[in-house]
């Protein structure tokens, strides 16, 4: 398997990759998170690209140190938002923000998005390979005390949309459509295919 420099500090991706068994070193990106895309595939490949490229230029240009056994892996760059009705659901702000969004999003559907970007360190005239994952969930109905008892967990004020299906909202999320994973952070069969593919 490829050794993959995860250009990301979050612990879901950290855990989601090691769950099938992928060796990785984190090198977490700074890029900008601005972006120009405005249809939701789309913006998430741009965000996971950027942040792969970063972290690609910085080692190429000697401002990042890699372990030997990294210096020819692939660097990985993903990043993931909450969609709902054309609109974009990021990190909430603070504690109001964070209650709107789950009042935005309870009762009904809503896709989950994630983008990854592969390049390879090996690779020098290599573009970068991205694509981007879709989960459509399904949020039962929440009332308002139920809302500000799930905002006490603290479980929402680090994750796009204000939830993660793996805590405490699990009693809120009705169903899926596709990849849990991909709600999670990291779409990782989609990740571990693609990686097989490059490696012929």
């Amino acid at each position: 398997m490829q050794k993959i420099i995860l250009a990301s500090g979050s612990p879901r991706r950290k855990e989601l990759l090691g769950l099938i068994g992928i060796s990785y070193e984190v090198h977490k990106s700074d890029a900008d998170e601005t972006v120009t895309a405005t249809e939701p595939e789309e913006i998430v490949k741009e965000l996971s690209a950027r942040k792969a490229w970063d972290v690609v230029e910085k080692i190429r240009r000697g401002k990042l140190e890699v372990s030997p056994e990294f210096a020819s892996g692939t660097v990985l760059g993903a990043d993931t938002i909450v969609w709902k009705d054309g609109r974009l659901l990021g990190k909430p702000a603070d504690r109001a923000d964070a209650a709107r969004m789950l009042r935005f999003l309870q009762g009904e559907e809503h896709q989950v998005y994630t983008g990854v970007t592969l390049i390879g360190l090996d690779r020098e005239t290599e573009d970068a390979d991205s694509f981007a994952v879709r989960t459509n969930v399904f949020v039962h109905a929440m009332n308002e005390a139920e809302i500000e008892a799930y905002l006490d967990t603290g479980d929402a004020f680090d994750k796009a949309g204000s939830y993660g299906i793996q805590g405490p909202f699990a009693a809120f999320v009705d169903r899926i459509e596709g990849d849990y994973q991909n709600v999670v952070g990291l779409p990782v069969c989609a990740v571990y295919h693609r990686l097989m593919q490059r490696k012929n």
